[in-house]
């Protein structure tokens, strides 16, 4: 069958939640000799405005019921949506019961993706499940060589140019794109009612998982000029990139999305009333963290930790940014600034900066809410919970003859949050609540801190320094060591102090080289590979 192969429409069937724009172009379907057909608020709308309109009551010769839940779930409209045109047994069938064609369905679906956004609870939230609509969307899907189905009013704007060119019918062509966007909104549709109710039941069956998304935004191209993409929003996105409004700045790529989502993760491990913190993200690692009294202190801390990876990186920042910290993120190269808020100040101080992205979120993401994380693999999905996990001081283990002190344990647990946020094999040397040091995702532990070592030894020389600040740092390790190389390299960058999971068959080997350096060593029993 031929993409041109045309389609008339001569009836249309129009039942939408959102109206926008809908008076207008049923006015000129109608000026085209179209039958408008229509239910409830939709049809008083178009009645309202002075076009003709056929309640879909008196197609099917049955009332709207049960507050409006049972209106087109009929065979006079499910026969008139998928009757074949070509097969003379349909044709008959449409004769003997009175099944008037349709040939254009126009529906946008109850809004149940915002009433989960809006924070409705389950009772509001299945009171916005459409039933009658997807069936009818699905319908006028399969039967496309002869229908065609819309899901949204641009959809019916493009439908009403082709029309206009065909004389009143629409190509293939055009139908079975619509037909497959038709689909994907209903799944979509149907994955967040099956996440929304998920969350109500202490064993959801896992047998089947539902993913799916609404555009938020076209994307130039992907990681790379030669590769598509596009950003989708979950039903109730957490706060970050996806529920960001930019400010100001050039057009987001994918990998400024990337990038600027792992920072905000990163930086909203930290609680805004006891310290402010700046994350520094290069390619989705993080090259520099620091938590301080103030913001601009903890930005110019984090540029200082790795200057070079800095350059052209992510700002992330967990209180609203100020003058002040513009005024040093803007006498550097950076691409993207994401806060919970801006002030007017700041944003004054950026607006000589008009490339700089600055993204404002309304809020920091809580680490501790559960989510799927999906990732692709060929033939499949991927899929696991977020790693929400954390330690407190009570849960750490010191497993060396020297305990930490004070200062090293406020240093270990900071280094800790930072190295869950580290590609793997990470490493994360950290000093006065500022990293001095990070390897990322290094085939092998030692190589991670060797790294580490390697990058405070640059920036000590960038920023001037007698020594790099790995000396009288502490290292945080994502997994065990699971040698006592890897330690000694630490030991050797002047680490004074090591937390790491624990759980090696060489823990013991691990633990004498610490003893030995006078180090002290504490486990978490917990670890973090990234991937």
């Amino acid at each position: 069958m031929s993409d041109e192969f045309l389609a008339p429409v001569r009836r249309a069937l129009i039942s939408v939640s959102d109206k926008t724009g809908l008076v207008a172009r049923a006015r000129r379907l109608s000026e085209m000799g179209v039958e408008l057909v229509s239910t409830g608020g939709t049809l008083a709308t178009l009645r309202e405005s002075g076009l003709e309109a056929r309640d879909a009551a008196d197609v099917t010769g049955y009332p709207e019921m049960m507050d409006g839940r049972v209106k087109t779930l009929h065979p006079r409209i499910h026969g008139g949506l998928l009757a074949r045109r070509d097969r003379e047994d349909d044709l008959a069938s449409m004769e003997e019961h009175g099944i008037p064609a349709i040939d254009l369905l126009m529906v946008n679906l109850y809004p149940f993706e915002e009433a989960v956004a809006s924070g409705a609870d389950i009772d509001g939230c299945i009171a916005k499940i459409d039933v009658g609509g997807p069936a009818m969307i699905r319908a006028a899907a399969k039967n496309h060589a002869n229908v065609t189905v819309c899901v949204e009013g641009d959809d019916l704007e493009k439908v009403i140019g082709e029309m206009e060119k065909h004389e009143g019918q629409t190509t293939l062509a055009l139908r079975r794109h619509l037909a497959a966007k038709a689909f994907a909104r209903t799944a979509a549709y149907d994955s967040a009612i099956a996440e929304r109710l998920a969350t109500e039941t202490e064993e959801p069956d896992n047998r089947f998982f539902a993913i799916g998304g609404t555009l938020s935004q076209g994307l130039r191209y992907g990681e790379n000029p030669h590769q598509n993409a596009a950003l989708y929003a979950s039903p109730a996105p957490r706060p970050g990139i996806v529920s960001a409004r930019q400010l100001q700045g050039k057009e987001l790529s994918y990998n400024n999305l990337a990038d600027a989502d792992a920072a905000f993760e990163l930086v909203s491990e930290f609680d805004a009333e006891e310290q402010a913190a700046c994350v520094i993200v290069k390619h989705a690692n993080p090259c520099g963290v620091s938590a301080a009294d103030s913001l601009a202190t903890a930005y110019d801390r984090a540029f200082a930790a790795d200057p070079v990876s800095a350059f052209g990186g992510i700002v992330a920042l967990n209180r609203k940014l100020d003058a002040d910290t513009a005024d040093l993120i803007a006498s550097h190269f950076t691409e993207v600034v994401i806060a919970p808020e801006a002030d007017d100040a700041a944003m004054e101080v950026l607006a000589a900066k008009k490339n700089v992205r600055v993204l404002v979120t309304n809020g920091l993401a809580d680490p501790a809410q559960a989510a799927w994380m999906v990732k692709s693999v060929a033939g499949g999905l991927l899929v696991q919970s977020r790693d929400t996990g954390h330690v407190l001081a009570k849960d750490l283990k010191t497993v060396t003859e020297r305990a930490p002190s004070e200062t090293e344990l406020a240093d270990l647990l900071f280094a800790w949050r930072v190295v869950k946020h580290v590609k793997s094999n990470a490493i994360v040397y950290a000093k006065g609540g500022t990293t001095s040091g990070i390897g990322m995702g290094q085939t092998s532990r030692l190589d991670a801190a060797v790294l580490a070592a390697r990058k405070a030894e640059l920036a000590a020389q960038e920023n001037g320094w007698d020594e790099p600040r790995t000396r009288g740092s502490v290292c945080a390790s994502d997994a065990f060591f699971p040698f006592a190389d890897g330690l000694n390299a630490a030991i050797e960058a002047g680490a004074t102090a090591i937390i790491q999971p624990g759980g090696s068959i060489r823990d013991e080997e691990v633990i004498k080289a610490a003893n030995e350096a006078g180090l002290a060593m504490v486990f978490t029993g917990m670890r973090h590979f990234r991937h």
